[in-house]
C-alpha cells in the first residue's frame, strides 16, 4: 500500500471512556500513593482513543503501535469518575500518524473537567512484523 493513501486518515478520530475504578489509581498501579487516576491508565485511554480512530480505516494486514506520547495531565479523576478521551488525527507523515488527544472527566454530580490534553504518534506497520 503506497504512502499516500494514509493521506485520507487526515481528521479521522475517535473516543474511548470508562469509569475509574480502584485498579486505575496511581496508588494501585504504582505510579504514585494517591487514589485517583493514574496518568499511565490515561495514557492508555488516549491510546485508545487512537485505535479507534484507525479501527476499520487500515487493510487487513496492516495495524499501528505507538511511539511517541506528550500528555499533561492538569486534574485529578476520582474513583467513580467517568473519563472520555477523544483522538483526531492531525498529521500524516508516511507512515507516522499525530494525532491530538484530550480528556475530560464528568463526576457523579455532573461536573464535567478538561483532565488532559496531548499528543500521540503511532507508526502504520505490518502485522506480521508482530507474529
Amino acid at each position: 500500500m503506497p504512502d499516500s493513501t494514509f493521506d485520507e486518515l487526515l481528521n479521522a478520530y475517535g473516543d474511548a471512556t470508562m469509569m475509574v475504578k480502584a485498579a486505575d489509581t496511581a496508588q494501585w498501579i504504582g505510579s504514585g500513593d494517591v487514589v485517583f487516576l493514574a496518568t499511565p491508565r490515561l495514557i492508555a485511554l488516549l491510546e485508545a482513543a487512537t485505535c479507534a480512530a484507525l479501527a476499520g480505516r487500515l487493510a487487513p494486514d496492516l495495524t499501528s503501535v505507538g511511539t511517541r506520547v506528550e500528555v499533561d495531565h492538569v486534574a485529578a479523576s476520582p474513583i467513580d469518575a467517568k473519563v472520555h478521551a477523544h483522538a483526531e488525527v492531525i498529521d500524516v507523515v508516511g507512515k507516522r500518524v499525530s494525532f491530538a488527544v484530550s480528556a475530560t472527566h464528568t463526576l457523579a454530580t455532573g461536573q464535567s473537567k478538561r483532565i488532559g490534553v496531548g499528543t500521540v504518534t503511532r507508526v502504520i506497520v505490518n502485522r506480521d512484523n508482530f507474529s
